[in-house]
């Protein structure tokens, strides 16, 4: 494969802004011209990273890079720093991540490097925080993916948001999900955004507008599997079509995560394309 690292100002983050992209390369059978000048739009993965992370995560901790290869698949991965994947109008001189994926990436990427525009070329996956974001994106966004892999990440029941929830991701005082609340304006207009992902599933679950979902996440995730099993529960009662893996004796690590993507990759149908995987 091909690693891009591609530096420029981005419009929506206000900032000299960093993404890595992987490139499927030039088999040693085919000639330059015939491979760079072909014209061929690959189809795109958008993988976001957990929270402390960065783009080079997934390259560093995963085989992604091989995954993809043996694929032929163009992988785009941004930074987000700790955003959530939210807008962050306050932060700065503004700092909304959330419509930079969507508004600024995207097309640019599309414009701009080798790859399709379609929904049914376009996926989305990520891990922990990543794996918020990619919720969210695939339920505000669902005509713009075919499928998402949500790992080590589930929505919660806002209606649940409550001081004395020992959830973190439910307890108002906590502080990473204050800042959230106090950024979004206020409990209601949080609960009324396009964060609210839960309420969003369950207002579309029938409409069949959604991409494919696929969730995973450890069976020794301390923080995420009570989560996990509860909102397994919640798609089987509203009859929401989704596929879910697990696995005994991972946690929140990236021993899961390299496993689980292989997983999601075989979900989305991007299946070997043979040739030299290395």
């Amino acid at each position: 494969m091909s690693v891009l690292t591609y530096n420029f100002e981005s419009h929506y983050l206000k900032n000299n802004h960093e993404i890595a992209v992987i490139l499927p390369d030039k088999p040693r059978e085919l000639s330059c011209s015939q491979f760079y000048q072909s014209g061929k739009k690959y189809k795109v993965l958008w993988l976001l990273h957990g929270t402390f992370g960065d783009q080079t995560d997934w390259i560093r901790k995963t085989n992604i890079e091989r995954y993809a290869c043996q694929r032929e698949l163009a992988v785009v991965m941004p930074p987000a720093l700790n955003s959530n994947y939210s807008n962050w109008d306050r932060c700065m001189m503004g700092y909304s991540m959330y419509d930079y994926l969507t508004e600024e990436l995207m097309p640019m990427v599309y414009g701009w490097l080798p790859v399709s525009s379609k929904r049914e070329d376009n996926f989305i996956a990520g891990l922990s925080m990543g794996g918020r974001g990619t919720i969210k994106y695939a339920v505000n966004r669902p005509e713009l993916f075919a499928a998402a892999a949500v790992l080590s990440a589930v929505p919660v029941d806002f209606s649940r948001i409550s001081p004395k929830n020992p959830c973190p991701f439910l307890d108002p005082q906590e502080p990473r999900l204050k800042a959230v609340i106090e950024n979004a304006g206020g409990l209601e207009a949080y609960i009324n955004s396009e964060e609210n992902v839960w309420a969003l599933i369950d207002r579309q679950a029938n409409q069949h507008v959604l991409p494919r979902l696929f969730f995973a996440c450890g069976e020794e995730d301390k923080l995420l599997y009570s989560n996990f099993r509860a909102f397994r529960s919640h798609c089987l009662d509203l009859g929401l079509e989704t596929e879910w893996f697990s696995l005994p004796g991972y946690g929140h690590e990236w021993a899961f995560w390299d496993i689980a993507i292989q997983k999601a990759l075989d979900f989305f149908g991007l299946s070997l394309q043979g040739g030299n995987p290395f």
